[in-house]
Parts: C-alpha cells; structure tokens; sequence
C-alpha cells in the first residue's frame, strides 16, 4: 500500500473525514473487510456484464484478487467507490481510481494524501446554501438559512476526522 495511506491509517485508523470520506483498512475489522470483499465482487460482476456488452469503458479495470485489479480504500456518501490503481511497482506511484455511481470512472493521478486533501477542498468550496433543494430556497426565511447554515446542515463541510 502507498507509504501516505498507511502512515494516514497508522495515524487516525479507519473512519470518515469531513462527514462525507470514509476511508478504511483492507486488513481491518471484519465488517470493513467484508465490505471490500463484497465491493471488488460487486464491481468485478458489473465489470463482466459490460464486458458481456461489448462496453469496457465504463470499468476498463480488474478488481483485486485479480493481477494489477483496483484495491478497495473507501467510499463516500455520495455513492462513490475509491480504490488504488497498481500501475507502478512503487506503491507510492499508484493512481486513485474513482467509480462514479457504478457509471464510469475518473482517475486522480497523484498520492492518496493529495486525493484526500483535494476532496475536502471540493467540500469546502461550495456555495453558503449547498444542501438545500432549490424549490425549498423559497418557503425559507433568510434569518431559517443562516440558522441552517450556523448550525452545519448545509453550507461548506469544515475538515474533521471521526474515527470508527
């Protein structure tokens, strides 16, 4: 594993950053474990059924058990998956690989520290309202907005770390 994910681990452990990010241990307690498992086997079965299609561009990757197949690392609740991509001999030079709502994939060329750091930058960089349905902006008060945005429930996430 890349030398920043399991200093990260060695660290903090398994847990959510930012409310949204959760990252885990694939050698870690059997729940985790067993999400992963059943993770690579959800994917590598979506894989072979858009093989059976003829279309291998929304998961062009093996999963892990498989030689060189991506390694489950954690999820967020928008329904995304991470995994590494062991492309290079050193750990350290692995891709992030992010199935985006088991519709495609994007690829995050850099370390999983830079990953982590860029996803959090992405949460604090939203609009002060970020959260609240469009159609329900009108029935608000503006004194019921800032209350909901003081209190966290909508608006930038602040960075924070909850452990499991």
């Amino acid at each position: 594993m890349p030398s920043d994910f399991k200093t990260f681990l060695n660290a903090y452990g398994s847990g959510v950053i930012s409310g949204e990010l959760v990252v885990f241990h694939p050698r870690g307690s059997s729940p985790l474990l067993e999400r992963m498992r059943k993770t690579h086997q959800a994917f590598t079965e979506h894989r072979n059924r858009t093989l059976d299609r003829g279309n291998s561009e929304h998961v062009p990757y093996h999963f892990h058990p498989e030689a060189g197949g991506l390694i489950s690392w954690g999820y967020d609740h928008s329904g995304d998956e991470h995994f590494f991509l062991p492309c290079d001999p050193d750990p350290d030079r692995w891709k992030i690989v992010t199935m985006v709502h088991e519709e495609g994939c994007e690829t995050f060329d850099g370390p999983f520290s830079s990953f982590v750091l860029a996803f959090v930058h992405r949460l604090l960089d939203v609009d002060r309202y970020h959260g609240i349905e469009p159609e329900a902006l009108e029935f608000l008060e503006p004194e019921d907005l800032e209350e909901l945005a003081a209190a966290g429930e909508i608006g930038p996430v602040q960075p924070g770390f909850e452990p499991f």
